[in-house]
């Protein structure tokens, strides 16, 4: 009822703009279905969040019940007990705040290098929303600490290492939590301080947990979600990015748009093949290098050039099945046990699994991949004279200068690193808390891996897009379509002609900067229309 799913058939571009009334109003509300968009412009917009007046009225109700319980004396997991295998361990009713306390300071034992900010903003902006929306028993006071560490900009500082992902995500989310009452380290206005100090700098106070909160506050899967749903929203954009590198490659190598006929996707209707097509096709439409060779005796192209809509395609379709589960997750309740106080009934459960989560984020791993495996044979095939009539490695004058060729041992290091990442680490659990947690998702590890591909694949397109740009030079005095040509002035305005040997980092940093800012695809859009 609360989730919010992407229709059918949307491109990226329309799954990340479900969320027009945002642009309205400027303010995200937790406690009503959140989008995609939405999350992405609160992690990396800096958009103000709420609390939705529908919700304030649910979290009262339900704060009401979890007070009633304890007066009444009950046991009940998370209010009255330990937690985990202690959890046949009455607590007393005068130690039930420091019971709360002692499991935030004892869960957080993450390791590792920071997560980064974005990601710390999406986890505290799901967090808040899956406690507003009423079935967690938690004060409203701290559902509004959470958002106003985000509208202020107190950001905890959360090791990324140390999630098995259930009883979901304890030990990010424990150190998330930490500054709520005070304690760990925040960054504030660009400085990492303790959690007293950046709050008090930003005007807020630390509170103290009452029955259930600590528990609600670190039982759910918000950091391999926050991970999850920005790498899902920026992979479908390399998607896009791959198809318009690619397009540059088949002209580059005077491959046939034949194979993008739209009937030959037609009788195979997978919709990402579909798109794929259609925007290689758009791409390369009234181009004079594919006029060039149109009554060439070559009958087939390789496969990195006529697979293009089933590989990039399947990539595609895998994507948009990730942000079907991510989407339902970012409006899911994680917590245990559960309130329903309209039914006057606690329930213990396993809604903190992340097993969804996990599944899907090893799939994006390999949808991921496959878009920067598929990558670096178009690089190869562009740099290896024997293959693509072209100068080898690029350059104009080969044996004094080599060109581009190790450009393409730096992709196949990267697409090797990817293939070990993409080794599902969903299929992998170890028993915790004394064996009282016996399964478990290692989903955070999925979604950490997820990112690592992703930035691997952002930099073998970049790379792809200086060497079809380079291949496609060589061909003037044509040109390509004006999809193609619009994606080539966009990088000549940052890398020049290679026309002698030079260090080329610098220039792959500028294409990558083209690819993950979105001006490679406004660039292409402003010539051929609007891209899916």
């Amino acid at each position: 009822m609360l989730s919010q799913q992407p229709i059918p058939g949307q491109t990226p571009s329309q799954i990340l703009d479900q969320s027009n009334s945002f642009a309205a109003s400027a303010e995200v509300f937790v406690g009503k279905p959140l989008t995609l968009k939405e999350v992405v412009l609160v992690a990396r917009g800096g958009a103000r969040v709420s609390l939705a007046p529908e919700a304030q009225t649910r979290v009262l109700k339900s704060r009401t019940y979890v007070e009633d319980l304890v007066a009444q004396g009950q046991t009940i997991y998370g209010l009255t007990t330990g937690f985990g295998k202690l959890a046949n361990i009455r607590i007393a009713p005068a130690d039930t705040r420091q019971l709360q306390r002692n499991l935030i300071l004892s869960h957080a034992i993450g390791l590792g290098q920071a997560l980064p900010r974005d990601v710390v903003r999406a986890m505290l902006l799901l967090r808040a929303q899956s406690l507003a929306l009423g079935f967690s028993g938690i004060r409203l006071q701290v559902i509004e600490l959470l958002l106003e560490c985000l509208n202020r900009g107190v950001h905890p500082v959360i090791p990324s290492q140390g999630s098995v992902g259930a009883s979901g995500d304890l030990a990010p989310l424990a150190h998330m939590s930490l500054p709520l009452i005070g304690e760990g380290q925040a960054e504030y206005a660009g400085q990492v301080m303790p959690s007293s100090e950046a709050l008090a700098q930003a005007g807020l106070q630390a509170v103290v947990l009452e029955a259930k909160e600590g528990l609600a506050l670190i039982n759910g899967t918000q950091a391999m979600t926050a991970i999850g749903a920005l790498v899902v929203a920026d992979a479908l954009e390399l998607a896009t990015a791959a198809d318009i590198t690619g397009a540059m490659s088949l002209e580059a190598l005077k491959g046939s748009l034949r194979p993008f006929d739209a009937r030959v996707t037609a009788v195979r209707p997978h919709p990402g093949a579909a798109e794929v097509a259609e925007n290689v096709r758009g791409l390369g439409a009234n181009s004079p290098i594919h006029h060039s060779h149109a009554d060439c005796d070559k009958l087939q192209d390789a496969y990195s050039l006529r697979c293009m809509p089933q590989v990039h395609g399947a990539s595609r379709d895998a994507l948009r099945h990730v942000l079907d589960v991510v989407t339902r997750e970012i409006n899911a309740v994680t917590d245990n046990p559960l309130i329903f106080c309209e039914d006057n009934e606690v329930i213990s459960a396993g809604n903190f699994h992340g097993q969804p989560v996990a599944l899907v984020m090893d799939y994006a791993k390999i949808a991921i991949a496959e878009l920067a495996n598929i990558s670096e044979r178009r690089i190869e095939h562009m740099l290896d004279p024997a293959l693509s009539g072209l100068p080898a490695f690029l350059s104009q004058q080969g044996g004094l200068n080599s060109g581009l060729m190790i450009s393409q041992y730096t992709a196949a290091s990267l697409v090797s690193e990817n293939k070990v990442l993409a080794h599902p680490a969903s299929v992998d659990s170890i028993p915790t808390s004394a064996n009282q947690e016996d399964h478990v998702s290692m989903g955070t590890t999925s979604a950490r891996q997820a990112a690592m591909i992703l930035e691997n694949a952002r930099w073998v397109i970049a790379i792809e897009l200086v060497n079809a740009t380079q291949a496609l030079d060589f061909h003037q005095p044509l040109h390509p379509g004006p999809g193609v040509m619009a994606a080539v002035e966009a990088v000549r305005r940052v890398v020049p002609h290679l026309d002698r040997d030079r260090s080329m980092t610098g220039d792959l940093e500028a294409a990558r900067g083209l690819i993950i800012s979105g001006e490679l695809r406004q660039a292409v859009e402003a010539a051929v229309g609007t891209l899916h």
